[in-house]
């Protein structure tokens, strides 16, 4: 005979948990109750410092707001300067001989910290922000894969179809509130090495 403990333990389904990196920006911030939401995964929220101007203790407080069950941030600056700008800088890594690989270089860098923190909270995936567009997805994807290929990779701009306003409309029903400012018809992403412009 089982105790009432051990049949409510036998009874339970275990969520799934999933590591996302986490910028905080609209479409990761969105990605945290969606993933909770369509998947039924609890969320690390992970964001890696690799020389970003933002607020991180701001960018991990919107995590938690957003529905993470964890929110974690990791100082990486060192490690991107000594084992990747460096060797670019040695090597003139420059696209077409011209554009730093600022974007590029730390992609890698945030997928093996996404393995490293997925491994840890035993989770089964490990999510991104890209959409279907552009290069990034295939450096989240690839740098993940390789390092962890029983970690599936899930990229939830990829599935939702939603427009930015739908977004924040999913967001505002879902009580997120967003950072406010200046609109811009871009986006960009800056790090130690260099500032890509969209």
């Amino acid at each position: 005979m089982t105790s009432r403990g051990e049949a409510q333990k036998a009874g339970a389904v275990s969520r799934s948990k999933v590591v996302l990196a986490y910028s905080g920006g609209l479409d990761t911030t969105v990605a945290i109750p969606w993933l909770k939401e369509k998947k039924g995964a609890d969320v690390v929220a992970l964001t890696v410092d690799v020389g970003q101007p933002v607020d991180l203790a701001a960018v991990r407080d919107r995590a938690l707001a957003a529905g993470a069950v964890r929110a974690v941030v990791v100082d990486a600056r060192r490690e991107f300067a000594e084992e990747f700008i460096g060797p670019a800088l040695r090597a003139n890594a420059l696209y077409e001989g011209v554009y730093p690989l600022s974007t590029a270089l730390a992609r890698p860098l945030i997928g093996r910290h996404l393995v490293a923190v997925a491994r840890r909270e035993g989770a089964s995936f490990i999510a991104h922000g890209c959409t279907g567009k552009g290069n990034d997805q295939v450096r989240f994807d690839l740098s993940t894969t390789s390092l962890a290929p029983e970690v599936e990779v899930m990229a939830p701009a990829r599935e939702w179809n939603m427009s930015r306003e739908a977004e924040v409309a999913y967001a505002t029903a879902h009580g997120i509130s967003l950072p406010t400012g200046p609109k811009t018809p871009y986006s960009t992403d800056e790090n130690l090495w260099g500032r890509s412009v969209e």
